[in-house]
């Protein structure tokens, strides 16, 4: 074995062995909804790190699905599918990245960090294109895929206005002219806005129109965790952006959310939501993720408080005037689930009780013992807000066991029929959930 990667090995061995022994109090379910528990914040020499390892999934195998509903795979041998887009004729887009790789490793708790995460397959190489899938009339099994548009820049999100269909790059939007029923673009497309690029520690850009058009809302997270790399790289950064759809001029909606992954229009007030992935490092019920209305102005705590004004004394400096601002999140979803997919359902396909709610999906912890996410759940919501708790529609991911990974669902979409579409990233492949044959009950 080479010598630097036997150093690599045994270094992530000692750091495995540091980090293993905090365990998580609660169940996801018991720290979500409007007002979860939050326990004292702890501090570590070397943080809590569990992942299991990426196998994909073996031929025959696929996630299990609450009652009612039954799943497919409608493509597969993706290269990292992230996000999918459904378009007016029924074709599906699937954006296909990962990290452009641009962040330096700036500590060894950092570089063990990559190597522990990587082993779940969430490090696959990204195909920076996006794909076309098209169902036939009367076809099963899997859709025709095309590559509809390649050499992009670790994309992530999409959205068609009109005739121009916009793609999130990390560092930038690049627009393109659309043409209805077209396999390949046809269109080279030209940069419509830069984006904030610098280190991209978290690189994804999510992107969701306005109803009217007339504006493009971008997700755009942190470069850190609690701002370790400096204040200068953070510019512009863990906020929502709104970008003007002609111009491309652009102004900060709203701020303090640290990696807003997902934003959607809830359909009774609508109002914007997205969900958010929050800190990490002071445990291992610390801090929970959550669903969130954005409020134009609004301010979300980070980095200074979490969870409305609870203050993270790691901070420095500390900022008691902005704290006093912090709006706390409509809905905790659980510590360390990783919400990357939203979806509000607006189909008739899917059992009634799913109509006007919230899809999740929950990429899954990486320093939580026991695992947590690695599912897609429901929120349910009531006069335009959440109630409940999340109810698990799609698991089976991970191994009961947490030892191996199937699979990570990460973006959501209604294909024509109003089937729920999950793009899966370790196990490269599209899944479609529709009503039908009761299937094996989803758990946790």
């Amino acid at each position: 074995m080479h010598k630097a990667n036997l150093t690599k090995v045994c270094a992530a061995a000692l750091v495995l062995a540091l980090a293993g022994c905090e365990k998580a109090t609660y169940e996801p379910a018991q720290q979500s909804g409007t007002n979860p528990p939050l326990p004292k914040a702890q501090n570590f020499l070397v943080p809590p790190m569990k992942v299991p390892e990426g196998t994909g999934w073996a031929e025959g195998e696929k996630p299990t699905v609450a009652n009612g509903l039954q799943i497919e795979s409608i493509a597969s041998g993706l290269m990292h599918p992230r996000q999918l887009l459904t378009l007016p004729n029924g074709d599906v887009l699937v954006v296909e990245a990962n990290s452009p790789g641009s962040e330096p490793v700036s500590s060894p708790k950092q570089m063990i960090a990559g190597i522990v995460k990587n082993r779940s397959g969430k490090g696959g190489k990204g195909g920076n294109r996006i794909t076309l899938l098209r169902k036939a009339s009367g076809q099963t099994g899997e859709w025709e895929k095309h590559v509809f548009i390649e050499g992009l820049h670790s994309p992530f999100g999409v959205q068609l206005i009109g005739d121009t269909l916009y793609v999130a790059n990390t560092d930038n939007i690049r627009k393109y002219r659309y043409t209805p029923g077209e396999t390949r673009m046809s269109d080279p497309g030209v940069e419509f806005t830069d984006l904030p690029s610098t280190i991209n520690h978290h690189w994804t850009k999510a992107l969701l129109a306005s109803p009217d058009g007339k504006h493009l809302y971008v997700g755009v997270g942190s470069n850190s965790n609690i701002t370790e790399n400096g204040l200068d790289v953070e510019y512009r950064r863990a906020n929502v952006l709104e970008v003007d759809a002609q111009t491309g001029a652009s102004r900060i909606y709203a701020s303090g959310i640290r990696n807003p992954t997902g934003l959607g229009w809830e359909p009774v007030t609508g109002k914007l939501w997205a969900i958010a992935n929050e800190r990490d490092e002071i445990g291992a019920d610390l801090v929970p993720d959550y669903l969130t209305s954005v409020k134009e102005g609004g301010f979300y705590g980070w980095p200074y408080s979490y969870y409305g004004q609870h203050v993270d004394t790691r901070v420095q400096p500390q900022r008691p005037d902005l704290v006093a601002k912090a709006i706390a999140p409509d809905y905790a979803l659980g510590s360390h689930v990783a919400p990357l997919g939203l979806w509000f359902y607006r189909g008739s396909n899917l059992p009634a009780k799913f109509h006007g709610g919230a899809f999740v999906s929950n990429h899954g912890s990486w320093d939580r013992t026991p695992l947590s996410g690695y599912d897609v759940v429901f929120v349910q919501f009531k006069d335009g807000k959440p109630v409940g708790v999340p109810e698990p529609i799609v698991a089976g991911f991970a191994s009961a066991d947490q030892k191996t990974l199937k699979g990570a669902p990460v973006g959501l979409a209604e294909d024509a029929e109003g089937a729920l579409l999950i793009a899966d990233d370790v196990g490269n492949t599209i899944w479609r959930v529709s009503a039908g044959a009761t299937g094996a009950a989803a758990s946790r």
